[in-house]
């Protein structure tokens, strides 16, 4: 039950940040390598619920942070047209995270993009849940072989950590950045591609 917790608390903790932390997989090929006889299913029934339980947490820092204190009106406005979107399409969005959510690709600059549309979390928490079910169990059972890998041919997991790393986390944040600043009317109206102009009478984003 403590080993539980404590993957439930490091997960959660990993998840919750916007940026540069270690990913999921890394942490459950550890635990897949120190504890070989562990229940893989619930190893990952719990990093599946602590992975949900800290995006949730990210995207509503995304919300009480970001979007109330430092978007303009003007850029939240703008992003209240995705909002109409998604809220007309929930099924489509249901469907879209939990595709996404069951593919490799970090799913932090999504769940800050969603949150800064102040729609509720509910719904993608739960494709969340199950997308990430799907993939954990897959990491749990295969865990050993991974870390294997990993420390062979890389000599110190803390590898990962390179260039790769740092880049792919730069271009995930800036993914972010143009989700806010892009002029979402102009892509609704005729499928332009533009950022929004600076009008200079507000310092906020």
């Amino acid at each position: 039950m403590m080993n539980a917790f404590y993957l439930f608390a490091a997960i959660f903790v990993i998840n919750s940040l916007p940026a540069f932390a270690p990913p999921t997989w890394m942490v459950l090929s550890a635990v897949g390598l120190s504890n070989p006889d562990a229940n893989p299913w619930i190893t990952a029934l719990v990093a599946a619920a602590a992975a949900t339980a800290g995006r949730v947490a990210l995207a509503k820092m995304a919300f009480l942070i970001v979007r109330q204190h430092w978007l303009s009106a003007r850029t939240k406005e703008n992003i209240d047209l995705v909002k109409d979107r998604l809220s007309a399409h929930r099924t489509m969005t249901f469907g879209g995270v939990l595709a996404y959510t069951c593919s490799p690709l970090p799913s932090n600059s999504l769940f800050m993009a969603y949150g800064l549309t102040s729609l509720p979390l509910a719904p993608v928490a739960a494709a969340a849940f199950i997308g990430r079910l799907v993939t954990y169990s897959i990491w749990v059972v295969m865990a050993m072989e991974v870390a294997h890998q990993v420390m062979d041919e890389e000599g110190t997991i803390f590898a990962y950590f390179g260039g790769y790393f740092v880049v792919t986390q730069i271009l995930m944040l800036l993914s972010v950045y143009v989700f806010a600043k892009l002029d979402w009317r102009a892509w609704f109206a005729n499928k332009t591609l533009k950022l929004m102009k600076w009008t200079g009478n507000s310092s906020s984003p």
